[in-house]
């Protein structure tokens, strides 16, 4: 194969984490979600631990693109 053949390759197999942060996205809106409409109450409990899981998930795809980007430009 040729280099760039597979330089992109490489960048879509880097890429594959960012399934798993788009899942796991939908995994933590939803209980978290669900966790305010059943008791009120705690949102403001409930609401720090929803916005550090919303930042490490799009911490892995940002560095799932970082990592594709470096394959691509090396």
């Amino acid at each position: 194969m040729e280099d760039n053949a597979m330089k992109y390759l490489g960048a879509g197999i880097a890429m594959v984490g960012s399934l798993g942060a788009g899942i796991g996205l939908g995994l933590i809106f939803s209980a978290w979600f669900g966790a305010i409409a059943r008791n009120p109450s705690v949102e403001s409990k409930v609401s720090k631990y929803g916005f550090i899981g919303f930042a490490v998930t799009e911490l892995v795809l940002l560095l799932c693109f970082v990592v594709a980007l470096m394959i691509l430009k090396g």
